[in-house]
């Protein structure tokens, strides 16, 4: 998720478990040690599906930061023993903070939909629950006006106990985002299958800073997929359209490493689109339709008509601020409890 809910669960954790011992300086350490496993952003690599798909890569694995954690833990309670005796420093309490803390942040990340590497340097798909959008206010104001609290009153008396509370609202409104999402995909695959329609896989991801309303997607076995949009408030079959994946345009770049990379870590939710003899590859999990977050020049057709891979590119236009655009989001607020008129998914894919 975004650095300051981060920086704000970090401060919360160490808080809670060290607070008395370190006062309010604990939540600055924890807000400071939350951030470093996105500390791998000032890596540059030489193309964007690269760069997307090596961060939260070995700086998000629960096993480096396990014995980051460890080594910390240590070092801070020799230091301890012989500069502040006093203080109550133990090894265990301190390898529970630093664990907690660092750990929590890709455990979090996992909870979105952009795919986080928890098992580095094991292979497995990158983990995506997508329970919550990237950007929850819901999941963050709680947090940062308990670290707030806590700065003005100390970690004494209930400080600790009003921490404590935000971690536990927070974690059940993960829970409750996990259970919306499965909640949404039911009910598209129903609306599915009362068409006749059957599905090859289905998923739902939040959209719009919120966990009731969801963008949906299913495959089918023909090459072609349906993505929609399903409220938790919904009384009536969700809104969705049917579009191509281009596969056969797949077949272009076939066993190119890159490709093969960005299908490995986005579940292969990847649609091909040829436009002005530019091959452009599309992440269809983040975004709305006709504005994905991520989108790729992946080859060319040279003047024989063969393709040709190329270096990875943006395509023009894609970036994380594109469903802002045109209102969209206004539309998509009025849609969590007001079905009717649908969205204009259609005119939004043919921009």
């Amino acid at each position: 998720m975004d650095s300051i809910t981060q920086a704000v669960l970090g401060a919360a954790l160490q808080g809670t478990v060290l607070g008395r011992i370190q006062g309010r300086r604990s939540l600055i350490y924890g807000a400071a040690l939350a951030t470093v496993p996105d500390l791998d952003v000032v890596i540059r690599y030489a193309d964007p599906v690269s760069q997307m798909t090596y961060h939260r890569g070995f700086s998000h694995s629960i096993f480096v930061l396990t014995s980051l954690a460890l080594l910390l833990a240590w070092l801070v309670n020799r230091l301890g023993r012989t500069r502040w005796p006093d203080k109550g420093y133990t090894l265990p309490r301190l390898f529970l903070a630093f664990w907690l803390v660092l750990v929590t942040h890709p455990i979090l990340d996992a909870f979105t939909v952009y795919g986080t590497q928890l098992f580095w340097p094991l292979a497995f798909t990158p983990l995506s629950w997508a329970a919550v959008f990237i950007i929850d206010p819901v999941y963050t104001v709680p947090l940062l006006a308990a670290v707030l609290y806590a700065t003005c009153k100390g970690l004494k008396g209930r400080a600790v106990q009003v921490l404590s509370l935000a971690l536990v609202f927070s974690t059940a409104y993960l829970g409750f985002g996990l259970a919306g999402r499965i909640a949404a995909e039911q009910r598209f695959q129903l609306a599915l299958e009362q068409q006749g329609i059957q599905a090859s896989e289905v998923r739902a991801v939040p959209i719009a800073f919120n966990s009731l309303v969801w963008r949906v997607l299913a495959k089918t076995p023909d090459g072609f997929y349906y993505e929609g949009i399903s409220s938790s408030f919904d009384r009536e079959p969700p809104e969705m359209q049917r579009l191509p994946l281009n596969l056969v345009a797949r077949d272009t770049l076939h066993d190119a490493p890159l490709l093969e990379r960005l299908r490995w870590f986005t579940g292969d939710w990847l649609r091909y689109d040829v436009i002005d003899d530019q091959l452009v590859v599309t992440d269809l999990r983040m975004g709305i339709p006709g504005n994905y977050t991520f989108r790729f020049n992946m080859a060319h057709r040279d003047s024989q008509g063969q393709w040709v891979a190329d270096t990875p590119s943006r395509w023009v236009g894609s970036g994380v601020g594109a469903m802002l655009n045109n209102g969209d989001l206004a539309l998509i607020w009025r849609r969590i409890l007001e079905q009717r008129p649908p969205l204009p998914l259609a005119a939004w894919s043919e921009r």
